[in-house]
């Protein structure tokens, strides 16, 4: 039986109409808006907090995360690779090929990390065993990181640099990893991935640890961040729930979506203490009357978890 945590909320719907497949929120703290992806549906969500003020772009590509560029532009992930985004009219051109030439392969989990870089993975269209990898961007240049992933989930980092997570969904496990002092997971002797130039080869790296098993929970670990305690807010798809999990990697409290399959959490607001739950109606045959799969979803904690906000996190710097 899955371990039973203290509610600590039901988080409120912020935008109804329902995501085939709502992933990447991020939060945009130079023009106070929330962002997210619905991956299968196409379209990038733009919900400025304080005013409500809701805009849909629609994409021409599967596309799953958009991170704020220094210059006031937008870095897409999709399904060909990165892409710049105008960000006052939403023109996209690509920037750097990835996987373009796979048809077999999306891209899916992002996020910006501690050092400057940008962790972004792919995977099958369809769930391929083992059809996705691992990506990082850092300094114009990208780097394999991992390969033979099925989903690839839960990227997210420590607030000091050195600790990434990530989980291939299909295990049930979250899996920690030792950065180095450029962010790179580490060699296997302990040392950097960069030497001389050189990068160190996928299988030249020290293997994430597991870290949180949640092969008897009815969820799946999807989507996560981490928030100023250092505890991740973990998406359980299937579940209903966005669990807390303590540094140590056990479930300490959790959040109540009224949809069955969350998929990804961020931290937004002025005081970065705003919750906001994508979810999805992907493999949904029918909806249970009442539910609201899909929809996006929203919880303050100020009050519930005084002190407890996100991560701030800097517009990423690409191009001179």
């Amino acid at each position: 039986m899955p371990t039973i945590s203290p509610c600590l909320g039901h988080a409120e719907a912020l935008y109804s109409p329902p995501s085939h497949l709502g992933e990447g929120p991020s939060w945009d703290a130079a023009r106070g808006e929330f962002r997210w992806l619905d991956i299968l549906g196409r379209r990038l969500h733009r919900h400025h907090l304080e005013s409500g003020e809701h805009r849909v772009i629609e994409l021409d590509q599967l596309s799953s995360f958009a991170q704020p560029l220094v210059d006031g532009d937008d870095l897409l992930v999709t399904e060909h690779g990165l892409a710049i985004m105008e960000h006052a009219h939403g023109q996209v051109a690509p920037w750097r090929d990835v996987e373009a030439d796979n048809p077999v392969t999306r891209s899916n989990d992002a996020r910006a990390d501690q050092h400057g870089g940008l962790w972004f993975s792919t995977m099958g269209k369809h769930a391929e065993p083992g059809a996705g990898s691992l990506y990082r961007l850092y300094r114009g240049t990208i780097y394999t990181l991992c390969t033979d992933i099925s989903i690839p989930n839960a990227l997210c980092f420590s607030a000091d640099g050195q600790h990434a997570w990530l989980t291939d969904t299909t295990t049930q496990v979250v899996m920690r990893w030792s950065l180095d002092a450029d962010g790179f997971p580490q060699r296997t002797d302990g040392s950097a991935f960069l030497q001389n130039g050189q990068a160190a080869a996928p299988d030249m790296l020290l293997s994430p640890e597991p870290w949180a098993d949640f092969s008897n929970d009815p969820g799946s670990p999807d989507g996560a961040v981490i928030d100023s305690e250092g505890c991740m807010w973990l998406a359980l798809w299937g579940s209903g729930r966005v669990a807390r999990l303590s540094p140590e990697g056990k479930e300490i409290g959790h959040v109540q979506v009224n949809a069955e399959q969350p998929s990804c959490p961020a931290f937004g607001g002025r005081d970065l203490t705003t919750l906001l739950i994508t979810t999805a109606t992907e493999g949904q045959t029918e909806q249970a009357p009442g539910r609201q799969d899909g929809a996006t979803f929203i919880i303050d904690l100020r009050d519930i978890l005084p002190g407890v906000r996100g991560q701030h996190e800097e517009p990423l710097h690409i191009r001179s």
